[in-house]
Order: C-alpha cells, then sequence, then structure tokens
C-alpha cells in the first residue's frame, strides 16, 4: 500500500515562499511519477506540477511557472518537494501530492494525499 503525506503549508503573505515536501512510503518510490495539484474552495482540483520518476522530467502549469519547483529525493527520504516562491493570493488552496506508476506527467493519478493547506494573504 502506497501512502502520501504532505506538510509544510501554512499563511504566508502574498510575494513570500512555502517548501511543500510529500513523503512517500514504499520501497519503489523512484519508480513513481509524482505530481501536485491544488484545490481552492468552489473549485475544481488542478495540476499544478509533475516530476518524472528520474527528475529529469517536469511539467508546470502556466499559472506557476517560473515560481514555482518540483523536485524530488529519490535516493534518501522518499520525498517529493513543491518549492513555491512568489505567492499569490489566487495561489491558496489545499494542496495535494499524488502518484502513480504511469510515466505521464499529466495522467491520472492512482495514489493521493490527505492535502496540506496554503494560505496567501494580500
Amino acid at each position: 500500500q502506497v501512502q502520501l503525506v504532505e506538510s509544510g503549508g501554512g499563511l504566508v503573505q502574498a510575494g513570500g515562499s512555502l517548501r511543500l515536501s510529500c513523503t512517500v512510503s514504499g520501497r519503489t518510490f523512484r519508480s513513481y511519477t509524482m505530481g501536485w495539484f491544488r484545490q481552492a474552495p468552489g473549485n475544481e482540483r488542478e495540476f499544478v506540477a509533475a516530476s518524472s520518476w528520474s527528475g529529469a522530467s517536469t511539467d508546470y502549469a502556466d499559472s506557476v511557472k517560473d515560481r514555482f519547483t518540483i523536485s524530488r529525493d529519490n535516493a534518501r527520504q522518499n520525498t517529493v518537494y513543491l518549492q513555491m516562491n512568489s505567492l499569490k493570493p489566487e495561489d491558496t488552496a489545499v494542496y495535494y501530492c499524488a502518484a502513480d506508476r504511469d510515466s505521464r506527467l499529466r495522467g491520472s493519478y492512482a495514489y493521493w494525499g490527505l492535502g496540506t493547506q496554503v494560505i496567501v494573504s494580500s
């Protein structure tokens, strides 16, 4: 069973930064495509960023490109990160980590965490 646990959310002022972490249980972490999604109140869940199993390929939503960076630590910590800079109030949402064996970065994901809240004040 694959379990994902997000952390690092919180309240930050516009222009600030946060780093989200997602720790994945299981010994096959390095084989998973990893993604970050978010859902704001009243909105559908949307894609934010994704990384291939090696980290060599990444993809970002246009709304976060050049502000957010996804990275992963396959060697030791089974963890994927989302570094969020220049945060805007519209980035306020619950952020979810997801994992899947499918290599498509924007494919469907089988495994999900419970989410971590990010609030950006203006």
